[in-house]
């Protein structure tokens, strides 16, 4: 029997840097199937991962190999034989810890599978030494057989020698019993390896069946991903237009408040008229007003004019009359001096 599947999950796939050591490369854009294989023929665990045609995880599982949980959705193992160490990112806590557990089962099972073909190695060589040493011997006690034939010793050393020699070929025996045991299981084996090979031409045409569905997915997928850039591009284009429109409401609403404002204002402008009007009339007789003012002005300025001369001349009359009184008081008050002169004298 071919490889079968056993355990599949999805996770996002990475591989070390292999040159710095630290980094992670991501092996796909998407979420890939990544399953556990049981190899019946090879009693062997694999685990892979397939991105389309391409094998991103091909890793043997071991008995020496650790899976580790870095972080709550994240984990990783070494594989010494691919000298890389893989790292899987879950889309969940859960599906992170059913996949270690796995890992740890197929990791026992896999160190199982090792200390039964050690100790089946170990029983085989075990056998064949026991073989190689006890197949020698026949010779040997023929060998005895013909120096004692040629020697002539009695007949129980004769028996002696068959009696050691009977023993030694009943291992022979029981080793034949094995050989034709190990010949029914190789051919048993021969047939598992032609069924295995009748399933490998099974996964091989199913391959290209997976590999023609998952060109066809590619395409679809290319599609799709020109399908969203286009959407993409309507949605930025339907964004920029929600922007403009917006925008615009925004100015029709302000242009309406304005509206508004106008309106108000125009509604003002009869009033506003007939206050002009009512002004124009009040300026008019302001200005009929000012004109007679002005002329009045005129006049009284004249008036001023004439009676500052009259002042000027007033003043001057007025002086001319001080002067005249102020000798007339002289004359007087040298007329009561004399007068009193003429008083003292008499």
């Amino acid at each position: 029997m071919g490889e079968q599947p056993i355990f599949t999950s999805k996770a996002h796939v990475f591989q070390i840097d292999p040159t710095t050591k630290r980094n992670w490369l991501p092996s796909g854009k998407y979420p890939l199937t990544v399953s556990y294989f049981y190899d019946g023929s090879r009693n062997s665990y694999r685990i892979i991962s397939v991105d389309g045609a391409k094998v991103v995880v091909n890793s043997t599982v071991t008995p020496n190999m650790t899976f580790s949980k870095t972080s709550q959705k994240f984990g990783q193992w070494a594989d010494s034989r691919a000298n890389t160490v893989f790292g899987l990112g879950f889309p969940s806590e859960l599906q992170l810890s059913k996949f270690a557990e796995k890992f740890e089962e197929v990791k026992e099972a896999a160190r199982l599978a090792r200390d039964r073909s050690q100790e089946t190695t170990e029983s085989c060589s075990t056998h064949s030494q026991e073989s190689s040493h006890e197949a020698p011997t026949s010779p040997q006690a023929s060998s005895v057989n013909g120096t004692n034939d040629e020697k002539g010793d009695g007949p129980s050393t004769i028996e002696s020698l068959l009696r050691s020699n009977n023993h030694r070929i009943n291992p022979v025996k029981k080793w034949e019993q094995e050989l034709r045991t190990l010949a029914e299981s190789n051919a048993r084996l021969g047939a598992a390896l032609q069924d295995s090979a009748g399933t490998a031409d099974h996964w091989r045409s199913r391959l290209e069946h997976c590999k023609e569905e998952g060109e066809r997915l590619r395409e679809k997928i290319v599609e799709l991903e020109a399908q969203s850039v286009d959407v993409g591009k309507e949605r930025e284009q339907n964004s920029r237009l929600s922007q403009t429109v917006r925008l615009l409401e925004e100015q029709i609403s302000e242009k309406e408040q304005e509206l508004e404002r106008l309106r108000a204002e125009v509604q003002v402008i009869p009033g506003l008229l007939e206050q002009c009007e009512g002004l124009q009339h009040q300026l008019q007789s302001a200005e009929s007003t000012n004109a007679e003012l002005e002329s009045k002005s005129k006049t009284m300025k004249c008036n001023v004019e004439e009676s500052h001369r009259k002042h000027g001349n007033l003043v001057k009359e007025l002086n001319t009359f001080l002067t005249i009184l102020d000798g007339k008081i002289d004359e007087l008050h040298g007329f009561r001096q004399g007068l009193a002169k003429l008083g003292m004298n008499k």
